[in-house]
Formats: C-alpha cells, sequence, structure tokens
C-alpha cells in the first residue's frame, strides 16, 4: 500500500488552524499504535512556486511534484503545495513537522524565488511582492527553520533548492534575490540548482531504490552539493515499503468549494481569490483564479473599466461624453462614439481636475457631472458669443457710418473690405451692383460686351481676360475687386481646398445640413433658404458664426463649429 499526502486546507481562521494542528497531533499519536506501524514514517515536503504573483514565471517549478508517488512508495508522508500562498504554506508546513518530529528520513524540495540578507535565506510564496527585510517572514519561509527539522535526522536529511536566475535588482538595501551563506548543521545534506535540474534529479534518481546518491550526484555537475557528502549515500531503502494509508476520509461537498468559489468571483479582488487559493490550492478552480490575479495585477483599473462597461452605454451616449469634454476644452480627438486613446486620455485628465482618481473609465456620478458642467460651460460660451455680437455690430455700424452711408461707390468698397459679411454687406452689394449697372449703360458697347462675359462666367480667369483686353475699362476697379473676392472664398484655393476637405470628412446627412442651417437662422445669421444646399448666403453665415465666437473664419463646417453649434442648441432648448 502507500500513502500520499496534499494539504487540504480547512477555514483560514486561527481558530480552525490550532483545531487542525490538534487534529493532526492526535492522528499521529493514534496511528502509530496501529498495527503495521513498526517504525516511524518518514517525511517529505515538496515546495513549488512556478507562477509569482508579481515576481514572473519559474521555469519548470511545478515539476518537482512528480517525485510525489515516488517518495510515498519508498515510505515516506509527503506534504505537497504549488503556487503556495502565506496561509496554505502555514498549513502544509505544520502537516509536515507533524511527520518530521519522529522521522527517520526527512527530504524537502523547494523550487521557486528565494530572498536573503546574506547570512538568512527564505523561499518566496506566490503572493511575494518585492520583500523588504521587516516584511520577509510574511512572505517566506525561512530556510534556517527548514534545516532545524532536517538537523533532527543527521545523514539522513536532504535538502534540495531549485534556485530561479534573479530578475530584478535589491528588493530594499538589506535585502536581494537569491541565497546567502547560510550554516548547514551536521548531518544536512544541501543540493543546489536550477529549477529544472533539481525537479529532474527529484523526479529520477533522489527516488531511486538503494541508489548510491553520493555517486549518482558526481554526475550532476550542474548541481552543487554542501554539508553532509560522504563518499558513499545510501538515502533510500533496497525496495519500496509498503505503506499504511489512513482511514478513508468524508469526501468534501464540491458545492462548498463552488460557493468559495462564487463568492471569490462575486467580490473580484486578489485577497478574494488569494482566499479561495488558501483554501483549495489545487481546487478545480485554481488555474482561473491564479490567471485573473495575474490580471488584476496586471491592470490596476480592472475594477473601473469593468464598472463602465457595467453601465452599457451607446454609441450616442459615448459621443455626448466626448462632446461634453469637447466643449470643456479636453481634446477627445474626435466625437466618433469610441473611446480611444485620445477620449481615455481627455477623461484622465478630466477625472484629474475634478478630484478623481485617474482611471480612464467613466462611472455614472462622473458622467452626471461632466454633462452639468458641459451645459453650463455651453451656457457661459453662448453668453460670451452674445457679448462679442453686439460689440461687432457696433464696430460694424460705426464703419458704415464712415464709409456706405455716405452712398459712393469707393464708401460701399471700403466698407466691403472691412465688412464682407457685415450688417449692411447686402446693402452695399446692392448699391454697387446698381452703380455697375449705370457704368455699365455709359460704357462703350465693346467694354461692356467684354465685362458681361467675364461676369456671366465669373470666374478669375474670365475676369483677368478682361483686364488684359481692357487694362483702362470702365469696369477696372470691379474686376479686380471680383478677383479678389473669387481669390478669398474660390473652394479652388489652397486653403478653402483643405476646409471644403475638413467639410466634407465630416460626413454630414442633408438632415443634419439642414438643421445647421436652421440653428444660423434662430442666430439671425441669415443662411438663406433651409433647404440643406450650402449657397453663398449659408457660406456668408458661417464666417459670421465663426468670426462672432473666435473660430477660424473659412465658411466652411468644422468639427470645432459643429460642436459650437450643438453647444448653443444646448443653451437653446434649455430656456
Amino acid at each position: 500500500m502507500s500513502m500520499r499526502f496534499k494539504t487540504k486546507t480547512p477555514a483560514l481562521t486561527r481558530a480552525s488552524l490550532r483545531w487542525r494542528q490538534a487534529r493532526l497531533s492526535l492522528l499521529t499519536s493514534g496511528f502509530a499504535l496501529m498495527a503495521g506501524w513498526a517504525v516511524a514514517q518518514d517525511a517529505a515536503l515538496l515546495l513549488d512556486t512556478d507562477r509569482y504573483e508579481q515576481l514572473g514565471r519559474v521555469s519548470r517549478g511545478a515539476d518537482i511534484l512528480d517525485a510525489e508517488p515516488g517518495l510515498a512508495d519508498l515510505g515516506f508522508r509527503v506534504a505537497a503545495l504549488r503556487n503556495g500562498r502565506a496561509q496554505a504554506m502555514a498549513l502544509t508546513l505544520s502537516d509536515f513537522a507533524a511527520t518530521a518530529t519522529s522521522a527517520d528520513r526527512i527530504i524537502v524540495v523547494a523550487t521557486g524565488r528565494f530572498a536573503t540578507d546574506g547570512t538568512r535565506s527564505w523561499f518566496l510564496t506566490a503572493e511575494a511582492d518585492a520583500p523588504g527585510i521587516l516584511t520577509v517572514g510574511q512572505v517566506g519561509v525561512s530556510l534556517d527553520s527548514l534545516l532545524a527539522v532536517l538537523a533532527a535526522a543527521p545523514g539522513e536529511a536532504a535538502l534540495l533548492l531549485g534556485v530561479e536566475e534573479p530578475e530584478g535588482d535589491a528588493f530594499d538595501p538589506w535585502l536581494s534575490e537569491g541565497l546567502g551563506d547560510f550554516a548547514i548543521p551536521q548531518g544536512v545534506t544541501v543540493i543546489v540548482g536550477t529549477p529544472r535540474d533539481i525537479a529532474a534529479f527529484a523526479q529520477s534518481d533522489l527516488i531511486e531504490p538503494g541508489a548510491d546518491l553520493a555517486a549518482l550526484l558526481a554526475e550532476w555537475t550542474s548541481l552543487s552539493v554542501q554539508g553532509f557528502a560522504p563518499r558513499v549515500w545510501q538515502l533510500m531503502p533496497e525496495t519500496a515499503t509498503p505503506v499504511v494509508t489512513l482511514p478513508p476520509v468524508a469526501v468534501v461537498d464540491p458545492s462548498t468549494e463552488d460557493a468559495l468559489w462564487d463568492g471569490a468571483v462575486a467580490l473580484d479582488t486578489v485577497e478574494s481569490y488569494r482566499g479561495y487559493l488558501n483554501r483549495y490550492p489545487a481546487g478545480r478552480y485554481a488555474t482561473e483564479a491564479e490567471q485573473v490575479i495575474a490580471d488584476i495585477i496586471a491592470d490596476p483599473n480592472r475594477a473601473s473599466r469593468k464598472a463602465e462597461e457595467a453601465l452599457n452605454l451607446t454609441r450616442d451616449q459615448r459621443r455626448d461624453i466626448q462632446r461634453d469634454l469637447t466643449i470643456l476644452d479636453f481634446n477627445t480627438r474626435g466625437i466618433d462614439g469610441i473611446f480611444g486613446p485620445g477620449s481615455r486620455r481627455a477623461i484622465a485628465n478630466w477625472q484629474q481636475e475634478n478630484g478623481f482618481g485617474q482611471s480612464t473609465y467613466v462611472t455614472t456620478d462622473q458622467i452626471s457631472r461632466l454633462d452639468a458642467q458641459a451645459t453650463r460651460r455651453a451656457a457661459e460660451l453662448e453668453a460670451e458669443a452674445e457679448r462679442k455680437r453686439r460689440e461687432d455690430a457696433r464696430l460694424d455700424r460705426a464703419y458704415w457710418d464712415e464709409t456706405g452711408a455716405r452712398g459712393d461707390e469707393p464708401g460701399f468698397r471700403a466698407y466691403m473690405s472691412r465688412y464682407p459679411d457685415g450688417l449692411f454687406a447686402q446693402v452695399a452689394t446692392e448699391r454697387l451692383a446698381a452703380i455697375e449697372a449705370g457704368k455699365r449703360a455709359a460704357a462703350e458697347a465693346e467694354d461692356r460686351a467684354a465685362w458681361d462675359r467675364a461676369r456671366g462666367q465669373d470666374v478669375i480667369a474670365a475676369y483677368h481676360d478682361y483686364l488684359r483686353a481692357f487694362p483702362d475699362g470702365v469696369f477696372k476697379a470691379e474686376a479686380n475687386a471680383r478677383v479678389a473676392e473669387l481669390t478669398q472664398s474660390n473652394p479652388d484655393t489652397s486653403a478653402n481646398r483643405a476646409a471644403l476637405a475638413e467639410e466634407q470628412a465630416l460626413g454630414l446627412s442633408p438632415i443634419t445640413a439642414r438643421l445647421v442651417e436652421a440653428r444660423l437662422g434662430q442666430l439671425g445669421l441669415e443662411p438663406g433658404p433651409v433647404d440643406g444646399t450650402f449657397d453663398a448666403a449659408t457660406r456668408r453665415a458661417l464666417r459670421r458664426y465663426q468670426r462672432a465666437r473666435d473660430l477660424p473664419v473659412t465658411g466652411f463646417l468644422t468639427e470645432a463649429t459643429i460642436v459650437r453649434l450643438l453647444a448653443d442648441s444646448i443653451g437653446t432648448l434649455g430656456r
């Protein structure tokens, strides 16, 4: 018969720990009286950590558990733990110590990461994260303590350490990763190598019945042997020894593990998943728990992200959030309903300014506050725009009084040069047209015909043709003025081509275009018919709107102009 032990961790309280230790003591003393236990059972401890939460992976560390069946067949009672946290480690060590006190042979194998202050060393548990000299005892197993236990079986005790190559700098000024120079008690053998080599040795030569370990170790050039090292060392018996098994233990109801796992998932914290692993270090959900712990540590804003995902924000709601941020001068790099890097950066900046943690993910309360701030800011912007519009109108009228109000052509042209979209632009245009008509009537037939042709084509090239034919023609001034106007507003110029391309990139629907014209009309900017077609009147109204709000004056729609128009609409709907 063979007997194998893996730790099954009870409830994680001090009272239950004391009860477990007492129960183990009673079991040990009780079974010592049973038939078939003429000699004390030997003790083995297998500790492997191949998956640290924050210190990285360990290569082939878990392979040492493959030595458990062979050790059990050779008469060892084996306490084994994989990726143990501090609480589960304490219970496993308690099981081991209960057997080791009366064992003839003692084997301890530990692979993973170690910490040392130079003279003392500790085997680190899975949750260890750069411990300090004053805290390493909370997340580390003292090698001095293990050596003290091993010293109870001189000549029959071995400590095998698989040491992972250190990844970083010292943990603190007094503690670094690795092994120090520890004192080895008399009769204890210490074997050190990489986790891969220690695992290979433990599951092969170590558990070979009757083998001369001294001769076998001489062939392992990658392993170092310290302490007790006789020329001939037969640690294991010649043949496997049948071992009396413990009476069957009642099977634990799987629903108990399921309930603890469901609770850990509901809390969804590192601590809750560690609690599950402490209770069930080899449980059905252990791998998943390890992965979730790694995910949480890798993503410190995971809880905030999941909370935002639970809001199920629609694309329109995300656009509203982007629009609010833009109104508040937090650049989202677009208002498309997609929270990319630009939007996340804008959210983080807004959160910082408003005293929230910079998670880059929004909550319901934050969305509400953001919307209130944007609504207030939109009203402020509109009030500022109205004040600027009134001031611009005052200056416009004053200039008109000094120029166009006198009723002559120079006055009209001076006014149109300063205020091409001004309050009196339409009047000046009509008066100039009348003056032009008078000049045309008085002009010579050929001159008039050339001018009519240029006006009919109404392009820069046609006016240049007229000026070349009639450099001193009756309509010279009008031709030069029209060339200047077309140069300013012609979409074929490089600046206007860029502005037109930006407007076309917005992909405005006919409905949106009509809404823009309607809004410009509500603001008294005379955009012309609300028909979804941006004509000269619409362009003039857009330039008026942009000029009043200190936006780039192009006469074409931009993202900033759309945002302000919609912000203006917020103010209108609120009244």
